[in-house]
């Protein structure tokens, strides 16, 4: 017989380790406050950025007529 709310184990972000994703894991998809605060760092010192590229400084984008 099936448990009624299996515990379903994913892997940390952050750690790599193991993590229990349940209401019971305050700090899902991470497995500790830990991992959770060093990847909210990560984000808050721009270690993480999603890659752009610049457009050249002598391209205009706006009306043609306002050159």
């Amino acid at each position: 017989m099936e448990a009624a709310n299996p515990r379903k184990i994913v892997r940390c972000p952050a750690c790599g380790g193991d993590s229990v994703y349940a209401v019971s894991n305050p700090y899902r998809p991470f497995c500790s406050e830990r991992c959770k605060n060093l990847d909210f760092g990560a984000w808050a010192s721009e270690a993480f950025r999603v890659p752009t590229e610049a457009p050249p400084e002598d391209e205009f984008y706006g009306d043609p007529k306002l050159q």
